[in-house]
């Protein structure tokens, strides 16, 4: 018999919603879809909710998520309060183009896809599956892979809608697209959704995107997200990635992406939110000359805990990856980072290089970071570092001895340590929504 709580129960309980959404909502889905949802719930029984035992979670306990009894959210009713707050959410003027979703589901009534340019897709996953069902097909669960994460297999599993964006060949957007998806605690009991977005740049094609998770209110619930973009050949594409659950919330998320040759590919990712969340992005370089850049700033405080899981995969040569992700922690916040380089046979002449600093603002703060190599080349050029520690008194004293107090002068080099983030994001707009978000935490 097991206990209500222990991981075997809870990778139960998982099973059986999963049957019952089987046999319910997603029964319309095409044959290809169903037989990889089958698989992948198959997987997740055999493996269950990942433990600290396993060297990747060795840092983070998933035993508050798997403790909990989640159910997928039901659609909720669009109020005037949720319309307000999502266009405060939104980008841009009249013409922004924006796919909304609420708890997980797509919300047309919210979105703004008019005036898009020629061949240019963006909305539901759910509507794609139909409208664009060849191209789906060819990318969706290709390249995150479930065996790698067991919450990727549940989300899997359980696909059912998220967020579809495609740019065609030689198209170069002048405006960002955006994916918002806002969560309302208070339609339910302990919601669960598992929103799943596939991005596909065609070749020479160009533009931004900007993927948001915005909570509406405090209240326990779980996002468990999944975003695949493709890159084809000489792509351009800026993604931004913002996290600002409820604190009471869990966030779980994959973000892989794929390169082909001559692509340049550049996240941008900010972490706010959540009481627990686990991030992984893999990046596979897998054309001659692609280029990746992962920037990632986290400003956490009481007892949130976030952990950042990075791969970059070198699998031809001449490519170049950059990565800096700087962590910010106060009170008894945690901060993980583990960033992996692999440089696979043949891919010489591989320039990747790695940094990590965190800033702790209280002396129970605490950053882990764990910078990994594994090169199977010898004409490479990687490196990495890792910085951790308050910040310098010696910064603070002068600050101070120009007229600040040791409060303000704490503030202005906290925000200059956030800043440096900041800067990689080329959208005034979000620019100026993050600079608000870093300053209002700065000032609690």
């Amino acid at each position: 018999m097991t206990r209500a709580g222990d991981p075997k129960s809870a990778t139960e309980r998982y099973v059986a919603a999963f049957e019952s959404f089987a046999g319910n909502g997603a029964s319309g889905a095409p044959g290809w879809l169903k037989t990889k949802r089958e698989s992948a719930i198959s997987r997740f029984a055999e493996t269950g909710f990942p433990h600290s035992r396993l060297e990747a979670w060795r840092f983070t306990d998933v035993k508050p998520i798997a403790g909990e009894h989640f159910v997928l959210a039901a659609k909720p009713e669009v109020s005037a309060a949720i319309r307000q707050a999502a266009d405060a959410q939104l980008l841009g003027g009249a013409e922004r183009h924006a796919a909304v979703f609420l708890n997980g589901h797509f919300v047309p009534e919210l979105s703004s896809l008019e005036g898009l340019p020629q061949g240019v897709k963006l909305g539901s996953l759910r509507a794609a599956l139909e409208s664009d069902a060849k191209l789906v097909e060819e990318h969706l669960t290709r390249y995150a892979r479930d065996e790698r994460n067991p919450l990727t297999a549940l989300s899997t599993a359980f696909i059912s809608d998220g967020g579809f964006a495609y740019i065609p060949d030689d198209v170069v957007l002048e405006r960002p697209l955006q994916l918002l998806f806002l969560a309302d605690p208070a339609s339910g009991s302990n919601p669960m959704w598992h929103p799943r977005t596939l991005i596909v740049a065609g070749r020479g094609a160009g533009g931004s995107l900007v993927e948001s998770y915005v909570a509406l209110g405090d209240g326990t619930y779980w996002t468990n997200a999944v975003t695949e973009v493709v890159l084809g050949e000489h792509a351009k594409i800026d993604t931004y990635r913002v996290q600002r659950e409820s604190v009471q919330a869990y966030h779980t998320a994959t973000t892989e992406s794929y390169q082909a040759r001559g692509s340049v590919f550049k996240l941008v990712n900010f972490t706010f939110g959540a009481e627990l969340s686990r991030q992984d992005i893999n990046a596979v370089l897998d054309g001659e000359g692609a280029d990746c850049t992962l920037d990632g700033l986290s400003m956490l405080e009481g007892r949130q805990h976030t952990d950042h899981h990075t791969t970059l995969e070198h699998a031809q040569p001449h490519c170049t990856s950059w990565e800096y992700f700087n962590g910010v922690f106060d009170d008894r916040a945690r901060g993980v980072f583990t960033g992996r380089i692999i440089v696979r046979p043949g891919a010489q002449q591989t320039d990747s290089k790695q940094t990590n600093n965190n800033l702790l603002l209280s002396e129970r703060a605490r950053a882990d970071s764990q910078p990994q190599l594994e090169i199977y080349a010898d004409d490479v050029k990687c490196t990495h570092g890792a910085t951790l520690g308050p910040i310098d008194d010696e910064h603070l004293f002068y600050l101070q001895s120009r007229g600040l107090s040791r409060q303000e002068a704490r503030h202005l080099l906290t925000y200059g340590f956030g800043s440096e983030i900041l800067e990689a994001v080329k959208l005034d707009r979000l620019k100026e929504q993050l600079d608000g978000m870093v300053r209002d935490r700065l000032s609690g």
